[in-house]
Formats: structure tokens, sequence, C-alpha cells
């Protein structure tokens, strides 16, 4: 099944890191990179409900979707009272996943629109375009350089490490090293150099 949903979400354009057990998925939560949790309720070391419940507890906002067998109205009563957001029984369409996905990420501060601006400087995620309002140019941008410059301007001035831009770039699966990160932070400043000059 999670391998199933893993695939699933990655053909809808998703980025997705799946945990094995609920006290690595609220390890992984409190790094605090991610948009939204997906939790199972029947996880191994600690349910659903208590990733949940500690999360809230922890003062964390990402919405929270509960996937389970367990249809009962108490049950979902818990799963809404422990701090999540949304609850699906399974089995489930596809569609309505999908749609309840949607529905929480427009409820959610933590997805932004697909223009970003940060002083003088715009991004268009849809487009993979950076421009600057005083210059007039803009740049089209690769793939990694507009995941950093988005999340840079989306962390609202928040210090981040090259750790927490290596998890949220490449992910928990990815061997990247930092050099990586350091590689791509140097494309990204010349690009933005680059609009400055012009």
């Amino acid at each position: 099944m999670a391998t199933a949903l893993v695939v699933l979400l990655q053909q809808e354009n998703y980025d997705v890191d799946h945990m094995a057990d609920g006290v690595s998925t609220l390890l992984a939560l409190e790094s605090g990179i991610y948009d939204l949790a997906i939790l199972d309720v029947m996880i191994p070391q600690m349910n659903g409900f208590e990733v949940a419940r500690r999360a809230r507890r922890k003062g964390m906002t990402i919405p929270i979707l509960l996937l389970t067998a367990k249809s009962q109205l108490d049950d979902k009563v818990e799963g809404l009272d422990t701090g999540a957001d949304d609850y699906l029984t399974k089995p489930f369409q596809t569609a309505e996943l999908l749609a309840r996905l949607r529905a929480l990420g427009r409820r959610s501060t933590n997805f932004q629109d697909s223009v970003l601006h940060f002083g003088d400087i715009t991004l268009d995620t849809s487009t993979a375009t950076l421009s600057c309002d005083v210059s007039g140019q803009s740049v089209r941008l690769a793939e990694k350089e507009l995941r950093i410059l988005e999340y840079m301007m989306t962390s609202h001035g928040r210090i981040m490490t090259r750790d927490q831009l290596a998890l949220k770039i490449w992910g928990f699966e990815s061997d990247a090293e930092y050099n990586n990160v350091e590689v791509y932070m140097s494309f990204t400043r010349k690009r933005l150099a680059l609009l400055a000059r012009r």
C-alpha cells in the first residue's frame, strides 16, 4: 500500500519521503521541511494518532491526513481530535485522496502561491522564471535552483543549515553530498548577480 501511494503521489508531481514507522515519521516532521503529512494509523512503534497528537503538542502546523481501515464514527472523532486535519478510510478512490490533498493545500499557509516576491525579486514557480522588478530582466532556472529559491523565499527570513537544504531539496532518500548544496547555491547566487548587473 505505501509503495503504491508513493508512486501515485510522485506521478502527481508531489515530492515524497516514506517513513516506515511512527518514530521516524515524527522525527522527519520535526525537520520542518514538509508541506503535508499522510499518516497511516496502523504504523509500528507509534501509531498515526499518536504521531499527530505529538506533532500538535510540539506546535507543528503541518496539514495532516490520516489514512485508516477504521471506519467507525468514534475512530474518526479520535483521529480528528488528535489534531489531524482530515481522515480518509480504506479502501479509498484515488480521485478522492488527491482531492482531499488539494483541499488541505488550499487551507494551509504552508502552501504558497505560484508567484513569490522578496524585495525586488519575483519568482514564478509555474514557469521557473526569476525576475528583477528594478532591471526588468528575467532568467530561467534549473529545477534545483528553482526549488532552492522557492524554499528560501518561503522561509520568511529563517536561518537554514546545509542539512535542512539538503533534506528539503534532495530528500531523505538521496545520497547527495554537501558539496552538491554548495554547488547549487553558487549557481543560484550567480543567477541573482546576473539579474542585478543587467
